[in-house]
């Protein structure tokens, strides 16, 4: 069966999700959606203690979405799906490192997710288990509502016949391809730098911002190199479950993570170079004033110089009665000064 690559949907990777409904009809908190699908078709919204009843039934997968649940939530899934303590104690927790973890016959993912906030990045984290027969997932923090993502599976259930793998597949590729308009920002904005570069010198508020930047590009960059091998770990058949079918669909979704790795460390690069060169050229700018000051102390250390000896007041000084003297030191001093104004104007200190 011939599958397709979902492509993430990035309009809304540049806001943070509205107030969003933390509920299923019928309403709790902290279920976005539960629903159970047959053969990659939707039978019917479920509640949560609904879930054991359905689990082990042929064909069928259930995928409940659930936002910042509380601890009751999710003992209560664990209770239906007997899920590992440790990952329900991962899950209830934010700033989990990206990670994949199996507990028996099931996995448990954990992506960091990213989006532009004004200038600054928001992240938030996403926990998968997966397991025969169902995928949940738990957002917590800034997070685009995978409602797209359910949406389109919804829409080809030939794909969504593959269960949980699909499933699983379609997410991490929604939070891949979200990070791509968080680089194009940052992209931006460091073009944008360079082009002030070359034209003017960079300011405090300029350098301040390139730092800002550098550290985001450095807490992203560490939200998504352990994605990488999240994500390569599922191009092979060793993990729980794993249908052969998905590989290339993983594979394609790695590429895509060393992909925004390969545009971050370029950037960061980039951002490395535009600093050195602003530092330069203050440097160079310094450089240049000292030679001027020098110059021109050299300059003026001539008549300073000669004023310094005829103002010592001796009786015996050379043209001290010469009628001519004042005259002939007036012309030294000229000429000193302008000897060494040309020697300076010559080797470019003036």
């Amino acid at each position: 069966m011939a599958l397709e690559r979902t492509d993430g949907d990035t309009s809304g990777a540049q806001r943070l999700p509205e107030a969003e409904s933390k509920a299923v009809p019928g309403g709790r908190p902290g279920v976005v959606a539960a629903a159970v699908y047959q053969d990659g078709r939707r039978l019917r919204d479920i509640e949560v203690e609904e879930a054991g009843e359905w689990r082990n039934r042929e064909n069928v997968v259930i995928w409940i979405g659930l936002h910042e649940p509380d601890p009751a939530l999710l003992r209560e899934v664990q209770r239906e799906f007997d899920l590992h303590d440790l990952a329900i104690e991962d899950a209830g927790k934010a700033h989990q490192r990206p990670k994949l973890e199996i507990y028996g016959d099931a996995i448990f993912v954990v992506a960091r997710t990213a989006h532009m906030v004004g200038d600054e990045i928001a992240f938030g984290e996403t926990h998968l288990f997966v397991g025969r027969g169902y995928i949940i997932s738990v957002r917590h923090g800034a997070s685009t509502s995978y409602m797209a993502v359910r949406q389109r599976c919804e829409s080809s259930p030939a794909a969504l016949a593959h269960g949980e793998n699909y499933i699983l597949y379609s997410i991490l590729d929604f939070i891949v391809d979200n990070y791509m308009p968080v680089v194009e920002a940052i992209h931006g904005e460091v073009e944008e730098l360079e082009d002030r570069l070359l034209r003017s010198r960079l300011d405090k508020t300029d350098i301040e911002r390139l730092y800002k930047l550098r550290r985001n590009l450095l807490r992203l960059r560490t939200a998504v190199v352990p994605l990488v091998d999240v994500c390569r770990r599922h191009e092979h058949l060793e993990l729980p479950g794993m249908d052969a079918a998905m590989q290339p669909l993983f594979r394609d979704v790695t590429d895509h993570v060393r992909r925004v790795q390969e545009d971050i460390d370029a950037l960061r690069e980039v951002l490395a170079f535009t600093f050195e060169a602003s530092l330069m050229i203050g440097q160079s700018e310094q450089t240049e004033i000292s030679r001027k000051l020098a110059s021109w102390a050299a300059i003026l250390a001539v008549p300073t110089a000669i004023a310094g000896i005829y103002g010592m007041n001796f009786n015996e000084m050379p043209e001290l009665r010469f009628r001519y003297g004042y005259f002939v030191v007036l012309a030294v001093i000229f000429v000193l000064c302008a000897t060494l104004y040309r020697l300076f104007r010559r080797a470019r200190w003036l």
